[in-house]
């Protein structure tokens, strides 16, 4: 009854992995999307779906083939192995596109003439005047462009009419100084001509979007070939009463892989320009990758790890009367509703939460003016990660369900407050941070716990995929949507965490009728008899 905290720390060490790809994909991906190749706003959600579209598909097929593998490494470590490398290449892989379309666009006057003329160091934003003079340039290179005969007029009517009025009229309707909302709407647009211009150069020369997509693909279906079993692996090797603590390590281990990927982006320089080159990124995540494969390879010995647990189980009838579940029982209508439920709040959850991590990289820089690498973030990012042991322990206090509830109420609270922040409110905005990464630590530590708790053991693999469907399936569509929004609503950007807070609030409505999958609580003489019958047997 006691977790081996250093075994299931090398089993996180490939969640860790996981993460650091993750959080880098999902922070570098939309900004070569958006600045580089000119996508909009609901085009790079499309591509930014791509993964969980491809993962809600090969993730249960994965979890059930793995289910019934018979490899003598094990029935996990096989595809961890094979979908780390191959990913890892791949991704490594995308530094080549990337710093081809970046040798593009500075070849114009895109960076120089237009970024640089925005946003350099010493132009005071606020001032209506520094935006006459950018739009001034702007216009100048649109009429030039259009004079040339290389935009159409319908192309230059839209851009005039979407880009350049909207600018205008708000400088004409302002003070000598702009809101916050106003420099908003105001950056908004210019980065939207910005952006028109990078896409006016892919569709000059397509094949370099064409392969970064492509290769962005082989990456994808290589963490969907191991994902799955990845995540298992830890059902697989540990006692059902544990699971909740084991998890918090696991999620632990996936935190410090995405502060570590928000700190590789910070040496390299992710937020200091639109245009940088992310090769030494790409690289580097790369070779993280392919180095906790080796530590984990030389620590884990899952088919061992697994006879131990089975020995473990058997010895404390846990097999047979589970303190949780009572996995030889039907699975009745009610536990059946109970996972239906469950999967709709997973669902929606990943609905709320991804819309936010899709676009944050988009949004932080541009809404609110502040930057990933600033040392607040990092403070909030580290209290995040220090939290997650502890949050876990708590969670087996409580209980999962109670813990999800309370972890959605700060996730709602957090979201609904960002929508009134302004820019520059550096201290406001990591404190909302923090308490939205606690609420998402609370929730995201219980809900795959509850998920298997459901299983009868021998079928992780594929509950596991029932999971991912669930958090998969609402990260195809809420890119997209959120994308649309923020494009075509009047709010532009700022329509971001409205919307996602709505989706924070109907999961916590559906989330209050489950009603399996949660832990029964042990008292201290439960857990004193098990733990004497345990220690019996092993002298007998």
């Amino acid at each position: 009854m006691k977790l081996n905290y250093k075994t299931t720390a090398y089993l996180g060490i490939i969640f860790l992995a996981i993460s650091l790809f993750w959080q880098s994909y999902d922070l570098i991906i939309p900004k070569v999307l958006i600045d580089k190749f000119g996508l909009n706003q609901f085009q790079s959600g499309i591509v930014m779906a791509l993964d969980n579209l491809i993962a809600v598909i090969l993730l249960p097929i994965f979890g059930l083939i793995s289910d019934k593998s018979n490899h003598k490494k094990g029935k996990r470590t096989f595809y961890i192995v094979i979908g780390t490398v191959l990913a890892a290449f791949a991704f490594m892989g995308l530094s080549f596109t990337d710093y081809i379309q970046t040798e593009k666009v500075k070849t114009t006057d895109i960076v120089e003439s237009h970024y640089e003329l925005a946003f350099n160091d010493v132009s005071d934003i606020t001032l209506k005047s520094h935006w006459y003079t950018v739009i001034d340039a702007m216009k100048n290179e649109r009429d030039l462009t259009y004079a040339n005969n290389e935009i159409t007029q319908d192309a230059y009517q839209s851009w005039y009419e979407d880009d350049y009025v909207t600018i205008k009229n708000i400088l004409d309707d302002s003070e000598t100084t702009l809101s916050t909302r106003d420099i908003s709407k105001v950056q908004d647009a210019y980065y939207n001509y910005l952006s028109l211009r990078a896409f006016e150069l892919t569709k000059e020369d397509p094949l370099v979007l064409f392969v970064f997509i492509a290769t962005l693909i082989v990456a994808i279906i290589a963490m969907s070939i191991y994902r799955t079993p990845a995540v298992a692996l830890m059902p697989d090797v540990t006692i059902k009463p544990l699971r909740t603590e084991a998890n918090a390590i696991i999620t632990l281990m996936g935190a410090i892989g995405g502060v570590l990927a928000v700190f590789i982006l910070m040496v390299f320089g992710l937020s200091n320009a639109s245009y940088g080159y992310y090769t030494p990124i790409f690289i580097t995540v790369g070779i993280l990758m392919l180095s906790t494969l080796i530590i984990f390879l030389k620590n884990i010995d899952e088919p061992k790890l697994v006879e131990k647990r089975i020995e473990v189980e058997h010895q404390m009838h846990l097999n047979i009367t589970d303190a949780y579940e009572h996995p030889t029982q039907a699975f009745t209508k009610r536990k059946r509703l109970s996972l239906y439920l469950l999967l709709a709040t997973i669902f929606f959850i990943f609905f709320s939460y991804n819309a936010v991590m899709s676009k944050i990289s988009d949004y932080l820089p541009k809404v609110l003016n502040l930057e990933f690498y600033q040392w607040q973030f990092i403070v909030a990012q580290a209290l995040i990660v220090l939290s997650i042991l502890p949050m876990g322990l708590l969670s087996m206090i409580l209980g999962r369900k109670k813990s999800m509830i309370y972890g959605l109420i700060m996730i709602i609270m957090s979201f609904g407050i960002v929508a009134f922040i302004g820019e520059n409110q550096i201290y406001l905005t990591a404190l909302v941070v923090v308490v939205a990464g606690f609420g998402w630590v609370l929730t995201g530590v219980n809900a795959y716990p509850m998920v298997v708790e459901l299983s009868k053991g021998d079928n992780i693999g594929r509950y596991t995929g029932f999971y991912y469907m669930a958090s998969m399936g609402a990260q195809i569509i809420t890119p997209v949507l959120s994308g649309l929004l923020m494009d075509y609503s009047v709010f532009g950007r700022l329509t971001l965490f409205p919307y996602a807070t709505l989706f924070a609030i109907v999961a916590l409505i559906i989330l209050i009728f489950v009603h399996h999958g949660d832990t029964q609580k042990m008292s201290r003489d439960d857990i004193r008899q098990l733990i004497e019958s345990y220690r019996d047997k092993r002298e007998k």
